[in-house]
Formats: structure tokens, sequence, C-alpha cells
């Protein structure tokens, strides 16, 4: 007995020693982790993360794919001949404006359209903010004051591919405009439904009713129209938020009415500003899907007994004739919008079957080629315990790596772009490229077959895998993130670069600049 006690008093020693040890060492090795996901209180977008070069033509004959440091080739790229600030990158200032607006931004108590107040943000005391219309190729120009928005505010032109000095991204194409600050964004303007939105302090200013749609029309007059008409179609709007749990189709919760005469084509111009997806559906006649993120679809047909899924951000005009001594319910989960004079058609619930937008219509040229791909990228959703910013938590990570350490992708002007979006997270992600509309290829291997799908805004439920291509046609500094915009602010951003193009602001800062 003695002899056992002799030999378990150093073996429990050093049991107790060694545990002490690890603790130790994990201890450092947290702390070290907590350390290292502090961010600067300013930095510049481009030093942060890792430069992704993609998979080039040369790699996929078995080269390799580009990494390393943003600071090693940004800003300004080897391949780039001169450096360009994102505040060159404007619409000729030489254009006179065709249409100009003024909008004023305001924060506090604010009157909603169907008479109830929340606690909020409005534009020219409204929220929904003022419709901003156009025709194609009219220049706009929005003349924004920040009457009193404490933590400043800016406007992103959702779906429109700006010149990227006029996108609106605090810390990254501009200061945030502070109370009394005054900015003004020109643009020329694109056929299609789109909406604006802050891109200071996103997620709760959104919520909050920053925003408003923006519509604009074919230069021919035409809308796109797929149904012969004696009148140009009429153009009704249905922007879906929630306010205070509430939702609301055009600030205006239950069921509200548009009036449209019998036979008259309409065009319903849906846009989704909340977090997540949204099904709509039509009940009264049979639709057509026209146009989806401000792009027409080739030859669609008709659509009954089936819902479109919008996803957030996303948009989707719906083409419907008006029925003799009838009327078209539009609905979303929570609310509808009757259009028409006769009587409205009894509510329904939501169809079990969605349009399938891989197959939807009919193919038609891209202008490019995606088989001729001179970049390729991943952008891997996922998620995993970590640290953001010194906050323990299940963040988002990008190709396995947490915000800051995220993937710059970089091109150059003329490059065709894939890109596979998977996502391995458990939650599904509306994601949004800014800057580019590009085209789906195919959805967990399946391929596109019907109209050429262009979109802005993605879903991009877990488990799916999607393959999209562009063109770099739009040089700048792009968020590339995920439109629910808690998501956003908990590390789900990335940027599309273009060699050679600099920018000049920080997040932070003196302005305390926050996209997110």
């Amino acid at each position: 007995m003695a002899e056992d006690a002799v030999v378990t008093r150093p073996l429990g020693r050093l049991l107790r020693w060694g545990s002490m040890v690890l603790v130790a060492a994990l201890a450092l090795v947290v702390t070290a982790a907590w350390f290292s996901s502090r961010l600067p209180d300013r930095y510049n977008v481009m030093s942060m993360g890792t430069v992704d070069l993609g998979r080039t033509v040369s790699s996929a004959a078995g080269g390799h794919a580009g990494h390393g440091s943003v600071g090693a080739i940004a800003p300004g790229a080897a391949t780039a001949a001169r450096e360009t600030s994102v505040r060159s990158l404007v619409t000729d200032p030489s254009l006179r404006a065709d249409v100009v607006v003024d909008l004023v931004a305001t924060q506090g108590r604010v009157r909603l359209p169907d008479g109830g107040t929340v606690d909020g943000f409005a534009l020219n005391g409204e929220t929904p903010g003022p419709t901003i219309t156009a025709v194609e190729g009219q220049l706009i120009e929005v003349r924004v004051r920040n009457d009193n928005v404490t933590e400043g505010m800016t406007l992103h032109w959702h779906g429109v591919d700006v010149p990227n000095a006029e996108d609106g991204v605090a810390g990254v194409t501009q200061d945030a405009i502070l109370p009394g600050g005054r900015h003004v964004y020109r643009f020329v303007a694109q056929a299609g439904t789109y909406w604006y939105h802050s891109h200071q302090v996103s997620d709760p200013q959104v919520r909050g009713g920053l925003l408003g749609a923006l519509v604009v029309a074919p230069s021919d007059g035409e809308q796109g129209s797929t149904v012969e008409a004696a009148a140009p179609p009429v153009d009704v709007i249905a922007l879906s938020h929630t306010y205070g749990g509430k939702r609301t189709l055009n600030g205006l919760a239950g069921e509200s009415r548009v009036a449209a005469p019998a036979g008259s084509t309409v065009r319903l111009r849906v846009i989704n500003t909340d977090p997540g997806p949204m099904p709509v559906w039509v009940t009264g006649t049979a639709y057509k899907v026209v146009a989806v993120d401000g792009r027409d679809l080739n030859e669609p047909g008709v659509v009954e007994d089936r819902s479109i899924l919008v996803t957030a951000g996303g948009r989707a005009d719906l083409e419907v004739t008006i029925p003799r001594g009838g009327a078209v319910r539009l609905q979303v989960a929570g609310a509808s919008l009757v259009v028409g004079d006769g009587p409205a058609p009894t509510p329904a619930r939501a169809p079990a079957k969605e349009v399938e937008l891989l197959s939807y219509g009919t193919p038609a040229p891209l202008g490019f080629n995606p088989a001729a791909a001179t970049r390729s990228f991943d952008y891997v959703i996922g998620r995993r315990l970590g640290f953001l910013d010194g906050k323990p938590g299940m963040w988002w990570t990008i190709n396995g790596q947490m915000y800051p350490d995220v993937p710059m992708f970089m091109v150059s002007e003329g490059d065709v772009v894939r890109m596979r979006v998977v996502n391995d997270s458990g939650e599904v992600h509306p994601m949004h490229l800014h800057g580019h509309h590009a085209v789906v290829l195919s959805r967990n291997g399946i391929r596109a077959s019907g109209s050429p799908w262009w979109v802005d805004s993605l879903n991009v439920e877990d488990g799916e895998s999607f393959d999209i291509a562009f063109v770099a046609d739009n040089p700048g500094i792009w968020m590339d993130h995920c439109h629910n915009l808690r998501h956003a602010r908990e590390g789900l951003v990335a940027h599309l670069a273009y060699a050679g193009v600099t920018s000049p602001f920080v997040i932070g800062g003196d302005v305390h600049n926050t996209p997110e």
C-alpha cells in the first residue's frame, strides 16, 4: 500500500500539472483567436481578406487557383496599367439630368400609409419613400440630405448596374452622409423594376423603412408585354415590407386595392425588401412571369396554380389581364393587393408548387459564352464556432474562412466570370452581387433549359449549389453578400474587385462608416 501511495502521488501531481498546462494552452489559443478577430477602428476594405484570383483558363488545363494577401496586389494589380479610384467611376458630369429627385432622410416616429406609426426612418416623411420613375436612357439625379439620421445614411440602387462611385456603400464607394450632410447620385436609367435603400448600418435602417421603389420604363414605351392590348400595360407596384412584425404591400397591411379597367393588361411589379424569400401568387386569373430582377424573360408561358418565389432583395414582374366584371388578387403571406374594378376574388392559400425558373420560358442568346470563361471562383457558405470582432458565436464562413479573412474575388475588365455558389450553412441565403447581373447556368448540377434567367439577387437554400456567369464590364469594388442583412452584419460578405481599382474610403474612421 505504501509503494502504491508513493507512485500515485507523483502521478497525480503530473496529471494536475498536465491539466494546468492544457488549460493554459487552450486559454492562449482562445486569447489569440479573440485578439486576431478584432477589427481595427479604421481600415480600407482592400487591405482585408485574401486575394482570390480564381481558376483561369490555363489553370483549368492543369494550373492552380491563385491566392494571397490582398495587400500583395491591391490597391493596384500587376495586370493593371494604372490605378483608378472609385471616385472617378462616375456618370459623365457634363450630361444634364432628365429626372431630378430631392430626398430628405429622417429618423423618429414615422406614419405608415395605413395610418399606423412605427419608430424608424422616412424619406420626405414617407416610408416606403417616394417611388422614383424614369424612362430607359434618362439620366437620374437624386439629391439626398440627411436631416437627423444619427448614424449617417446612404442610398444604394439595388439591382441597377450603376457606375461604382454611385453604388452607395459606406466605406467602400463613399462616406456615410452624416446629419446635416448632402450627397448627389447620378446614373443612367436601365429598364426594369428596382429599389433603393440605405447601405450604412443597413440591417436596422432597411428594416426601419429607409427604402423606396425605382421603376424604369423601356424607352420605346412598351413594357415587355406578351399579351396584345389596345392600350399600354398598366403599372402596379407591390413593394413588400414588414413593419413591427406586420407585412405590408406599399405600406398597407391586410387587403388594399388599385383600380384597373376590365380587359386591361397590368404589370405587377413585386419587390421584396424583407430579409427572407417570399412566395407570391395570383388568384382570379392566370399570369406570366415577364421579368426577374429587372431583366425580361424570353417567351414566358402561362402560369396557373403556382407561386413565384421572390428572394430577399429580388423582384418579379407578373403580367395579368383584368377579367371582365372582376378583379385579380396578388397575394403574399399576410397581405394582398386587389387590382381591378370588379368584385375581388376570394383569398386563397399559397399553391403547393412554384414556377421553376430553371426551365421556364424559351432559350435565347446570352451575348457571351460562359464556356469560354477566363476566370472561375467558388463561393462556399458555411458556419462554425469562432470570434467575430472579438465576439464569440456561430458565424458564417466563406470558403472556410470567417470575416475579415474572406475572399477578395479579383477580376480584370472584360473577363468572362463563372462562379459556383454552394450553401452548406444550415440556412437559406439570398445572395446579392452589386454592379452586375449574372445568368444562372445550373442548380444542383441540373442545367438551365428555359429563358436566360438573369439575377442580381439569388435565393440559395441550404444544401443547394448554383453555377452562374457574367461579364466583368463594370469596373469597381463591389459587394457580394447575403441580403438577409443580419447575416451580412454577421460576416457573410465578400467583394468583387477589378484589378487596379482602389478606394480612398475606410470602414470605421471619423464618419463611422458601417456598410452592414
